[in-house]
């Protein structure tokens, strides 16, 4: 039993983190402190003004717990950390969980490549972004490609000099081939850094080669080229006009402009992103909040748990006013980055407009968004809530749902969707081939699933993995079907000594949900309600899941099993024809002499697999 006066007098005098956690034992709270023995007390002094939310909070604390670390700094990165892991029910939550492309030129080889990436790592390429858009960058990408014509496969050049044929890209002219050799590395490292300058803003240059070759073309009566041409500079100055915006007052500064607007519980905090002098994006990101928080600690709460997250950090944040423990923040974003950042409040000019406007954005946002946000709640929270109240039972927070897929009992195959406050959790769906069934029994099949899910699940809490995937057990299991599915499921967690209420989706004569089957009975479901348009949606992707993963291994099946058949082709030949012909039908329609063009092949091989399919 936990004692919380008597825990409280150990709580040492020392800079670190404190969890509170509820009768469940779930995390509800996560906090820093300078020192634990001060802070953690002031939770349970009647005498002191905590606030709404802290109040109500203290009622459900069962027991709490502390990490000691050598500094308030090292106290903050943990506290980060932790609530980004652990996401509790009293922190302020940034709702978001965005990630941020960049544009990666891999510099450091003989030939760089230009790609889309999300993760900044510490290596020798170049990096350029973030960008708010992915269909920005991708467009970007695109167009530097038709421009300068620079790889983008991943090929080990020199190394693997005409090793194989040229690809796609070089046929429709946005590669010159440095696998073929057709160009030298000099050129190539020429059109690179004209990549480096195109994507540092320096745009004119460009624009002047392809107006005079459009014009040439024109001279010269290729009208298609000079069309082309006339194409790409309309894409250049797209580009261009999407980062026209500047901020003179510090023009080739990194940095991010912050400002908030609340209604009730609701907040919205609007972000400029200004790399280089130029507004390359903007975004907005929502957060819960209890009514009496202040302006500062809701800023404070949302840089902690972004900056943690994103893999940029500016040289200067911008806010509309002070937050709690700005020095602290500032010195952990200096060493994130790796460099000074500074956190101001501009008062006058050019960056205290810029400050402004993006007030009146996030006020914007929050205005036109919280019906919609409304509605969205409906759908999701209050969806489970609705659920709740039809079984009879509450604290649903996540769900996961099974289904079989086989063809006349062809590799069958089962799904497993999780779906948390009413939304999809798509990092923790689970596939499984089924293993010791054979033939079409879908109750064999659904018991192997369920046992293999909830073994590795109580191997893996065993271990101390972090919750997630097969770690994390469900509020409530939804079968896809009724008794006989639901039995099943009861018996399993039986035999693993586990107690997890069990849902079946009743279906109709067209396969359409009816109603709920729980503890022996057919409960009635609105058709009307969100509850019901949430047990059908999850119901649909449980199956569409299923039935993708199945399709992909039925079509593996197919392609290897034609392939085995031919004599002489092992794996490293079926492998290099699975990866230089579409398809079958273009191995098939494949001339001797093609096949013999494959670095595995030799005349004799190449003439096995001509004759197979002739």
């Amino acid at each position: 039993m936990f004692d919380i006066q008597e825990e409280l007098k150990k709580l040492p005098g020392k800079p670190g983190v404190y969890l509170m956690h509820d009768e469940k034992d779930e995390i509800i709270y996560v906090g820093k402190a300078v020192s634990l023995k001060n802070r953690v007390r002031q939770y349970f002094q009647s005498s002191r003004n905590k606030g709404i939310k802290i109040e109500q909070m203290v009622t459900h604390i069962s027991r709490f717990e502390y990490i000691v670390t050598d500094s308030e700094l090292e106290a903050l990165v943990l506290e980060c950390n932790l609530i980004k892991e652990h996401r509790p029910k009293y922190n302020t939550m940034l709702m978001d969980d965005k990630t941020y492309p960049f544009i990666k030129v891999t510099v450091e080889e003989p030939f760089p490549r230009i790609m889309m990436t999300r993760r900044m790592v510490k290596d020798k390429a170049k990096y350029f972004g973030p960008y708010t858009s992915a269909g920005a960058v991708k467009d970007t990408i695109e167009l530097i490609r038709k421009l300068y014509h620079i790889r983008s496969c991943n090929r080990k050049l020199p190394r693997d000099v005409g090793k194989e044929r040229p690809c796609l890209n070089y046929h429709i002219h946005q590669c010159n081939a440095p696998c073929q050799g057709y160009v030298s590395a000099e050129e190539y490292q020429e059109s690179v850094q004209e990549v480096l300058k195109f994507l540092n803003g320096n745009y004119e240059g460009i624009v002047e080669q392809l107006k005079e070759k459009m014009e040439k073309a024109s001279e010269m009566l290729e009208f298609e080229k000079a069309i082309e041409y006339r194409e790409l500079i309309a894409s250049v100055q797209k580009i261009a006009q999407k980062q026209k915006i500047t901020d003179a007052a510090g023009a080739g500064d990194d940095r991010d402009i912050l400002a908030m607007a609340v209604e009730g519980e609701d907040a919205v905090v609007q972000v400029f992103f200004i790399r280089g002098g130029r507004l390359i994006g903007r975004d907005h990101f929502y957060l819960k909040i209890a009514k009496e928080e202040s302006a500062k600690e809701t800023l404070s709460s949302f840089i902690k748990q972004f900056y943690a997250g994103t893999p940029y950090i500016p040289a200067e944040l911008m806010l509309p006013e002070e937050i709690d423990d700005q020095e602290l923040i500032e010195e952990w974003l200096t060493k994130k980055r790796g460099r000074r950042v500074h956190i101001k409040v501009p008062k006058k000019g050019t960056k205290e407009k810029l400050v402004e406007l993006a007030a009146r954005n996030a006020k914007m946002v929050l205005s036109t968004d919280k019906e919609r946000l409304k509605r969205e709640e409906g759908r999701t929270i209050g969806a489970v809530r609705e659920l709740e109240k039809l079984l009879g039972i509450s604290g649903i927070v996540r769900m996961e749902a099974y289904d079989i897929s086989n063809t006349s009992g062809f590799a069958s195959v089962g799904s497993m969707v999780v779906y948390e406050k009413g939304k999809p959790k798509r990092n923790d769906y689970r596939k499984f081939k089924i293993k010791g069934v054979q033939g079409a029994d879908d109750y064999a099949s659904m018991e192997e699933v369920l046992t293999r899910r909830f073994t590795h699940g109580l191997k893996e809490q065993e271990e101390g993995k972090e919750l997630g995937g097969f770690t994390a057990f469900p509020d409530l299991i939804l079968m896809d079907g009724g008794k006989g599915q639901v039995n099943i499921a009861l018996q399993v967690l039986e035999n693993l000594g586990l107690a997890i209420p069990v849902c079946g989706m009743v279906k109709d004569d067209n396969h359409r949900t009816r109603g709920l089957y729980y503890q022996n009975e057919e409960l009635p479901i609105d058709r009307n309600s969100e509850c019901f348009k949430l047990i059908t949606r999850i119901q649909d992707e449980a199956h569409r899941f299923a039935i993708t993963f199945h399709r992909k291994l039925r079509s593996q099946s197919q392609v290897h099993s034609i392939l085995d058949d031919i004599p002489g082709v092992g794996p490293a030949r079926r492998k290099d024809l699975m990866r230089h012909f579409e398809n079958i039908e273009a191995i098939r329609n494949a001339t001797v002499e093609e096949l013999k063009g494959l670095p595995s092949m030799n005349e004799k091989a190449a003439q096995d697999v001509y004759k197979f399919f002739h």
